[in-house]
């Protein structure tokens, strides 16, 4: 089988690294990375080049294309490479508001009795300012259009979250993502991720991970795009779970079928759990990054082919997850989430891997005079498995210790609450 991948962080390496296991699947992968170039085919086709991939598509008739980032899938590039033919994982542009627009997110819930925190949308800002009055702090105050991750402010008082809500609206920070925004309920708890693969009305489960949003240890410092995961998450029971599948993935499919909007790829649900109940902070309809890398440690079987399947309207099969749980720590460039430096060699990564067993996902690199550099603000995703969460995070941390890399930085207590 031919798979074409889009994308070019440590999402897109995680799936290009898991497709490439399975038996007879050639993987090629648009921009791809310096990392993905070891187990893909990687062709010089940004992934916001929505002309450009549909020609490249042309070229190489792929069996299937996956779109690993947001943004494309947000303008519509599912819609455009099912339209030249080629099968597909990722929802449609009209699905993928699902991410794209909170607001049509939270609305979405409250049409179909989601269980959600209490909110209400807001594009002028003394409007959202007199909303904040009223529900006092803590607060959520959210950009409704894409931000990397990076448009959400937890708002301690009221006048934090006044200046939020006038720095978003005004689009001096996140630009046309801010034009709209999302003012919510704080829900105190623990965050935890759930991942279910998507046909219409069907799905296969994939299970948990737990995100590290906070740049510092002890989960401190500014929010980022995440500095490591795990997988499972420790909170993630079958009871939990069940809470997950009926008040909030079922609906959710059903009711964007009942819309027009079927949901074909995969469905990430930012839970907040607190004794034993659950709340969908949001979705997004793309594998998480770090949390794809350790997903793609555990998953067991054909994965492409169940890809395939789902791009296809045809999900059957079931999957087997791993017993064995994984962990990802991020190398960050000195500086993130603010400014960082770009162009700064990294050594020692393929010793790192082999010396420790970790597997090294490349996220913001790129190759210049034959060395490889920092390119982005998360870099490298070192990543591992083993019959338990300390003895994952040690080969990790044995592996992230051997990257000669001075500019960098991690967190060191990943998983920290599992252990």
């Amino acid at each position: 089988m031919k798979v074409m991948v889009i994308g070019s962080g440590g999402r897109e390496h995680a799936l290009c690294w898991r497709m490439a296991q399975d038996a007879g699947t050639q993987v090629h992968c648009a921009p791809g990375n310096p990392g993905i170039d070891t187990v893909a085919q990687c062709h010089d086709v940004s992934s916001d080049n929505i002309a450009g991939l549909v020609a490249l598509a042309q070229e190489l008739k792929p069996d299937l294309v996956v779109v690993g980032p947001e943004a494309p899938l947000v303008v519509g590039v599912a819609d455009d490479m099912r339209a030249a033919g080629f099968p597909t994982f990722g929802p449609s542009k009209a699905a993928a508001q699902l991410e794209g627009s909170k607001a049509f997110l939270k609305d979405f819930f409250a049409r179909h009795d989601i269980p959600t925190g209490a909110y209400k949308n807001f594009t002028n800002a003394d409007d959202a300012c007199a909303y904040i009055d009223a529900m006092g702090a803590p607060i959520v105050v959210k950009t409704s259009g894409l931000a990397a991750g990076k448009g959400v402010t937890v708002a301690t008082s009221v006048e934090e979250a006044k200046d939020a809500a006038r720095e978003m609206l005004s689009g001096a920070l996140f630009g046309d993502a801010g034009k709209e925004i999302v003012i919510e309920e704080f829900l105190d708890g623990e965050e935890i991720s759930y991942f279910a693969i998507c046909s219409g009305t069907d799905f296969i489960p994939l299970g948990s991970a737990q995100d590290h949003k906070r740049v510092g240890d002890g989960d401190t410092g500014p929010n980022t795009g995440g500095m490591g995961a795990y997988s499972p998450a420790r909170l993630m029971t079958p009871a939990l779970e069940k809470q997950v599948i009926d008040k909030m993935i079922v609906p959710t499919l059903k009711g964007m079928t009942a819309e027009g909007h079927p949901f074909h790829g995969v469905l990430f649900a930012g839970l907040m759990v607190k004794d034993g109940v659950v709340k969908l902070l949001e979705y997004n309809v793309r594998f998480g990054d770090p949390e794809c890398q350790t997903l793609m440690m555990r998953v067991q079987g054909n994965f492409t082919q169940m890809l395939l399947d789902a791009a296809n309207g045809n999900l059957t099969q079931s999957v087997t997850m791993s017993e064995n749980p994984a962990l990802c720590v991020v190398m960050a460039a000195q500086g993130y989430p603010g400014t960082y430096k770009k162009g700064t060699v990294i050594r020692n990564l393929d010793e790192a891997a082999s010396a420790t067993g970790a597997t090294i996902f490349h996220a913001g690199t790129k190759k210049e005079s034959g060395n490889i550099v920092a390119n982005g603000g998360r870099v490298l995703g070192v990543t591992a498995s083993a019959a338990s969460v300390k003895e994952a995070r040690d080969i990790a941390y044995k592996a992230v210790n051997k990257v000669l890399w001075p500019e960098g930085f991690c967190r060191h207590d990943i998983a920290w609450r599992a252990l």
